[in-house]
C-alpha cells in the first residue's frame, strides 16, 4: 500500500491565492482547463496526470468556491490516498463504482483510470458542474446532483447494473468508494450496508475515531452502541489504514481512516424471524443501556419471560445490553419476539 505523505505544503486560503498568486500558479489559473487541472511545466508531461495540492486549489478557484462547513467539505490533497481507497476495493476494469461527494473529481479520476464506470452523487451544484465538465469526454462518468440522504440509490444503481451486467447472467455487484463528509458518516453507513444485493463492498474515508468505533464491536465498552450490532449484522468491517489530517484542505481537527465493509448477502444475515423487529428490540435495549434487559424490554414481554429467555440463551438473568454480542441478541430476539 502506498505510503501516506508525512506532510503537505502549508495550506493558504483561496482568498490569498487570488490576491497574490505565484507566477507559475498564475499561469496555471489563467490557462488551465477543467479537463486538465494539473499545473503545466516546461517538463515533459506524464501520461497520467494526478491531482495534487495545487490542482485541487485551482479546481476550487475555477468555480470561485470555498469549502463549505455546512456541507462538511474537506478536499483530499494527496493523490496516493485516493489510490489507496481504490486499491482497498480492488477497483478494476469493468467495475461499477458509486462515489459520494466527488468534490473536484480527484478520486473520480483514479477510479476512471482504473477502468471503472462511476456514478457520482454530489449535493453541491458548483462541484457537480465542475466534475461534469472535467469528465465531459468520458462516457463512464455520470454525475447526479442530489443530496445523498434523499437520493434513490437503489434505483440509480439498478438501472446502471442492468445496462452493464455480463451477458452470461452471472451476479454482478457494484462497489462504493468515497471520501465522505465526516458529519454524514453514520447516515451513509446505515443507508448502504443493507444493500448487499447491489454492492459487494463499501470503502469509506471516515473520521478515524468514528471508524474505530464502527469496526470495534467489543462488548462491555462505553462506545458499544446499536450501530455496532447493525454494522456486523450486514457486513464484515475492517480498519485498513489511518490517514493524517494534513492530507486535507481545509485541514480538519481530527485524522481520518480508510474503512472497509464487506457486505453480506441476504442468506448470510443472522437468522432472525424479522429484521425490523430485531433492530427495534436492539434499539429499545440500548435506550436503557444501564438498565437490565428484563426492565428495558418489558414492553415486549414480561420480565420473568425475559429472564427465562436469557437463561435459555446461556446468559445471566441480570444481563444488560452492553454485555450481549450480536449472536446473543439474535438468540434473545428469537426467544421473546413473536411474529
Amino acid at each position: 500500500m502506498a505510503a501516506i505523505l508525512s506532510s503537505v505544503p502549508p495550506t493558504p486560503s483561496l482568498a490569498h491565492l487570488k490576491a497574490s498568486p505565484s507566477p507559475s500558479l498564475h499561469d496555471c489559473l489563467t490557462t488551465a482547463k477543467l479537463t486538465s487541472l494539473a499545473c503545466t511545466t516546461p517538463k515533459k508531461k506524464a501520461k497520467r496526470e494526478e491531482d495534487d495540492y495545487h490542482s485541487t486549489l485551482e479546481a476550487l478557484n475555477s468555480k470561485g468556491r470555498f469549502p463549505r462547513k455546512t456541507l462538511g467539505q474537506h478536499y483530499m490533497l494527496n493523490a496516493s490516498i485516493n489510490e489507496e481507497l481504490a486499491a482497498a476495493a480492488n477497483v478494476k476494469e469493468g467495475d461499477i463504482v458509486l462515489e459520494i461527494g466527488p468534490g473536484t473529481g480527484s478520486l473520480t479520476n483514479v477510479l476512471v483510470n482504473a477502468g471503472a464506470t462511476v456514478l457520482a452523487i454530489e449535493k453541491d451544484p458548483y462541484m457537480a458542474v465542475l466534475v461534469r465538465e472535467r469528465f465531459a469526454g468520458i462516457n463512464r462518468v455520470k454525475v447526479v446532483e442530489e443530496d445523498f440522504a434523499k437520493s434513490h440509490i437503489r434505483s440509480h444503481m439498478s438501472a446502471l447494473l442492468q445496462s452493464e451486467s455480463p451477458s452470461d447472467g452471472e451476479s454482478f455487484f457494484a462497489k462504493v468508494v468515497a471520501n465522505i463528509p465526516f458529519n454524514i458518516s453514520t447516515d451513509v453507513v446505515k443507508k448502504l450496508l443493507p444493500m448487499g444485493d447491489i454492492f459487494s463492498e463499501v470503502i469509506l474515508l471516515l473520521q478515524d475515531e468514528a471508524g474505530l468505533r464502527l469496526v470495534d464491536s467489543s462488548i462491555n465498552s462505553s462506545a458499544y452502541r446499536p450501530i455496532n450490532i447493525f454494522v456486523n449484522f450486514y457486513s464484515d468491517p475492517e480498519y485498513i489504514t489511518k490517514v493524517s489530517r494534513t492530507n486535507f484542505f481545509p485541514q480538519p481537527k481530527v485524522d481520518a481512516a480508510v474503512i472497509s465493509f464487506k457486505l453480506k448477502q441476504t442468506e448470510d444475515y443472522p437468522p432472525v424471524s424479522s429484521i425490523r423487529s430485531f433492530f427495534s428490540m436492539v434499539n429499545s435495549a440500548f435506550n436503557g443501556k444501564r438498565k437490565m434487559l428484563r426492565k428495558s424490554l418489558q414492553h415486549i414481554c414480561s420480565p420473568p419471560d425475559i429472564e427465562a429467555a436469557l437463561c435459555n440463551a446461556g446468559l445471566p438473568a441480570t444481563s444488560r445490553p452492553e454485555e450481549l454480542t450480536l449472536e446473543d441478541f439474535v438468540k434473545l430476539h428469537n426467544l421473546i419476539v413473536k411474529t
